[in-house]
């Protein structure tokens, strides 16, 4: 029997208050892959990211991790199954330091036998720059160091599954190629991700497949070489090219 995906949603709806803001949404995430979200603003993207971590209820349909129901779970309880987020705006702790950011986000390491686990120490190696700044308040930071931080942050959950919401947003464009190199080496390590992005190069380099949104419904769904041989529906639905 095949593994379940790592996050799959099938028919999900869900509202603001009397608004109907998703409309049968329906994708996979794989174990190991990363999956781009594209759309273009209001497109209903981080709305997605919301329901799954459980912001916003999910009215109807299936939300599951590894197979198993999140749906109708707390954010807490769907943090605690192993879903991390990394929120668009960063919404780091600025008034503590680089290092208690981290600190107040580490829980304990689900063993599957693939990556070591997420710890201060093991950040730090990832994220040099961040190691050099440690003791220094959060709200000080670059935005790259800041992007870098709610990066590292999340990874302190030991997450099964990584949500990033326009990691990218406001950062130039070196900081964007070492974010992205970042995010690569974490797909290469064996995490599932869940990528937000209006970075549609960005995307491409990194996604297995992609998914776009217009208006809270599915408009394709499909490989990443699939999407990048199509500029007539990458102009029509995202507007570039």
């Amino acid at each position: 029997m095949a593994n379940s995906p790592a996050l799959e949603l099938h028919g999900v709806d869900a509202f603001y208050g009397d608004s109907h803001v998703l409309h049968g949404v329906g994708f996979a995430v794989d174990e190991g892959k990363l999956v781009g979200l594209l759309g273009r603003n209001g497109a209903g993207k981080t709305t997605c990211m919301s329901t799954i971590i459980g912001f916003l209820k999910c009215r109807q349909g299936r939300i599951a991790l590894f197979g198993d129901p999140i749906g109708g779970l707390s954010p807490e309880a769907i943090v605690r199954r192993g879903i991390s987020l990394v929120p668009q705006g960063r919404r780091i702790f600025r008034s503590l330091t680089l290092h208690e950011n981290l600190r107040v986000a580490a829980r304990s390491h689900r063993s599957n036998g693939k990556a070591p686990a997420w710890d201060a120490g093991r950040v730090y190696e990832v994220f040099p720059r961040l190691a050099e700044r440690q003791m220094q308040v959060a709200g000080s930071l670059s935005g790259g160091e800041q992007q870098m931080l709610a990066i590292g942050r999340a990874l302190m959950g030991n997450p099964r599954v990584l949500l990033l919401d326009e990691p990218s947003e406001g950062l130039a464009p070196q900081i964007v190629a070492e974010v992205g190199r970042i995010i690569g080496r974490l797909k290469a390590e064996g995490l599932s991700i869940l990528l937000v992005e209006q970075n549609i190069k960005l995307t491409l380099a990194l996604a297995d497949d992609v998914v776009i949104m217009n208006t809270g419904r599915i408009a394709f769904r499909g490989t990443s070489a699939e999407l990048a041989g199509n500029h007539t529906l990458i102009k029509q639905q995202l507007g570039v090219f």
